[in-house]
């Protein structure tokens, strides 16, 4: 997810386990991540320099869902069931994630949009609404910038703008957790299921500098959009998440209760109410 956390990953993967039976608060603890709704159709596109993995559920306008650092699109378990009720959705792995392949191309956000425009070059979407948490967050922010034309709307939530909007999360339970979590499932998922440290050294490259989008840039976003986060987010400081939204024209801001940076998993019904109330007003 945030780069503060794999900087240092080598350090705490497999070695600190989150036990949810000393976790007093929901935000305190990572749920289990549900199984996956049978997928309307599913693949690998050619794209860029990879092969890019997608799933589509449901019927009507597209939505892409991008999920954050070191995941997989299987994080939405919770989310597609509602989502499909009322868009056509695609969810996707970012290059190096899930069953996506990489390349040795260096990370950088940009790519990752790239690889996203891409995607949707190959599926004939010429628009859709996007929802991305952290990374993926990131990535729609980096596409509402440089291809306007390509979204509808932005709903980005856990995302930040600049690396001085991170806290140190390097003691958080719930952080180490997910960290080791994905481990597991890149060896389950993964065409190079061995190969989870060079992946993670090539992305904690980009992670260590960037974003870093500076205030000119957000402030030419036009799409309309919609930033979020968890009440007691583990990794980005409330008040740059508040600036996000502020440098965005229009922009709204939406600080879900009770919640961490893992809000899809431990309210899923507050967080799928928060999106598909922004997605549908019209």
């Amino acid at each position: 997810m945030k780069r503060l956390a794999f900087a240092a990953l080598a350090l705490v993967v497999g070695v600190v386990a989150l036990s949810s039976a000393r976790a007093d608060e929901i935000w305190q603890t990572l749920p289990p991540e549900p199984p996956m709704p049978k997928a309307d159709a599913s693949g690998h596109a050619p794209v860029n320099d990879i092969s890019m993995y997608y799933a589509i559920y449901g019927q009507g306008d597209p939505l892409i869902v991008l999920h954050g650092g070191l995941a997989h699109s299987d994080v939405w378990g919770n989310q597609l069931p509602e989502l499909a009720k009322h868009f056509r959705v695609i969810v996707a792995d970012s290059r190096g994630h899930g069953r996506s392949t990489r390349s040795a191309q260096p990370y950088s956000y940009g790519l990752m949009a790239s690889d996203v425009i891409a995607l949707m070059d190959y599926l004939k979407i010429d628009k859709a609404a996007l929802l991305g948490w952290s990374d993926g967050g990131i990535i729609g922010l980096d596409i509402a910038m440089n291809h306007p034309e390509r979204l509808t709307k932005l709903f980005a939530f856990g995302a930040n703008y600049n690396p001085a909007g991170l806290k140190d999360i390097s003691s958080s339970a719930t952080f180490n957790a997910y960290i080791e979590r994905c481990g597991q499932d890149y060896a389950r998922l993964s065409p190079t299921p061995k190969e989870y440290d060079a992946f993670v050294q090539q992305i904690s490259q980009m992670w260590a500098t960037q974003p870093d989008y500076k205030p000119e840039q957000l402030a030419k976003i036009t799409v309309p959009t919609m930033i979020a986060d968890g009440e007691h987010d583990e990794g980005i400081k409330r008040e740059h998440t508040e600036e996000l939204a502020k440098l965005i024209p229009g922009a709204k801001l939406n600080i879900l209760p009770g919640v961490s940076h893992f809000a899809f998993w431990q309210k899923p019904e507050l967080f799928n109410q928060a999106v598909l109330d922004f997605l549908l007003a019209k």
